[in-house]
């Protein structure tokens, strides 16, 4: 099996860690945004996102680490339209998921038949954050709305 070469890797689990920990921010944020009879349920929900991207954030510093190199301690781009409907709250979470699906699909072509264990931590993520967007997209359309939510329309 052929092997991985650390700086490329080590460079892109630092941009997951850094976009990570921007979800932690971004989340928590988030929560305390949340107005109305529909607060308690959603206030959760984002906080549980905030307590997910923590841990992702960790395992992504656990194997830079475990790589033999330094955790970036920056933090990622941060999103705030200042808008607090929920709706938009979901938009900027959907782009921010985005990107951090790119980021571990980079991670995953860097990784794939050189590293199985760095293979299954991407694959793993990538589960998680397709299934992310895919509630969050659920979450943005209109009662009774079947087709999925598109920014464009």
């Amino acid at each position: 099996m052929p092997k991985i070469q650390n700086e490329p890797v080590v460079a892109v689990l630092n941009k997951i860690l850094e976009a990570e920990l921007a979800g932690v921010v971004r989340y928590t944020h988030y929560s305390f945004l949340v107005f109305g009879f529909g607060r308690i349920p959603i206030v959760s929900w984002l906080r549980a996102q905030a307590n997910e991207s923590l841990a992702h954030a960790t395992e992504a510093g656990e194997w830079i680490t475990t790589l033999g190199a330094h955790p970036s301690l920056q933090i990622g781009r941060l999103l705030e339209g200042h808008k607090h409907d929920i709706a938009d709250v979901l938009r900027e979470s959907l782009e921010a998921e985005g990107e951090a699906l790119r980021l571990y699909h980079e991670l995953l072509k860097l990784v794939a038949g050189k590293n199985v264990a760095l293979e299954e931590f991407a694959r793993q993520k990538i589960h998680a954050e397709e299934l992310h967007a895919a509630e969050v997209n659920k979450m943005l359309r209109k009662p009774g709305d079947i087709k999925a939510f598109s920014s464009a329309g």
